[in-house]
């Protein structure tokens, strides 16, 4: 009798199965279609970007290499390269672009390039705030110094990379306006910091020392 019953239990269980196979098999075989269809795009995607990428560096350094013929030819090269490239990619040729219009003696010219980069916001932020600090840098002798200091502003803040210097520069800006007693206080305040890089921290020591006795 065990065996008719194991019988009986084995047709009911095929049955059950060919059932389900004729309502769900179509949306079975589907899925799993669709399952190697997409691991094997993703795979071909990720090989995609990648062979991107490395075209990219390679159209970067290329454009580099023409520094070779001379910093007009690289600037030139560079400017080119960053008009077709990703944000990311283009940044980084601009931070070279401003590189050598800086080697030109052209400082001007570089902190527009510098401006470019900082009003992309399709560019990592960290290095939108590095093209802010770098263009200030470049007028912080020639710009008015009420608008460097706005842009610097954020910049200043604890969380900021790049805060000490740009506490730096704020402090020279006070200075040239006449307001010793804020260029002292921000040098010292620097001096002071434990944290910030050690030629920073002697710059500002001397600073604050000589504004204090003038």
């Amino acid at each position: 009798m065990s065996d008719i019953f194991r019988e009986v239990d084995e047709d009911l269980r095929r049955d059950r199965a060919e059932h389900v196979f004729k309502t769900y098999g179509a949306y079975m075989i589907a899925a799993a279609v669709v399952l190697v269809a997409g691991t094997g795009g993703y795979t071909a995607w990720r090989s995609w970007q990648q062979s991107k990428q490395q075209q990219n560096t390679a159209a970067l350094v290329t454009a580099i290499a023409q520094t070779a013929q001379g910093p007009e030819k690289g600037v030139e090269a560079l400017a080119a390269y960053a008009g077709t490239a990703d944000a990311r990619m283009a940044a980084l040729a601009q931070f070279n672009a401003a590189a050598l219009l800086l080697r030109q003696n052209k400082p001007a010219e570089a902190a527009t390039v510098y401006d470019g980069i900082a009003g992309n916001g399709s560019v990592d932020p960290v290095y939108r705030d590095l093209a802010t600090l770098l263009g200030a840098m470049q007028r912080v002798e020639t710009g008015d110094p009420a608008q460097l200091t706005a842009k610097l502003q954020p910049l200043t803040a604890e969380t900021s990379p790049w805060r000490f210097t740009a506490r730096e520069l704020t402090a020279v800006l006070a200075a040239r306006t006449g307001d010793k007693d804020k260029a002292r206080g921000l040098f010292q305040q620097l001096a002071d910091d434990q944290q910030a890089p050690s030629g920073v921290r002697s710059r500002a020591a001397d600073l604050a020392s000589l504004y204090g006795k003038t």
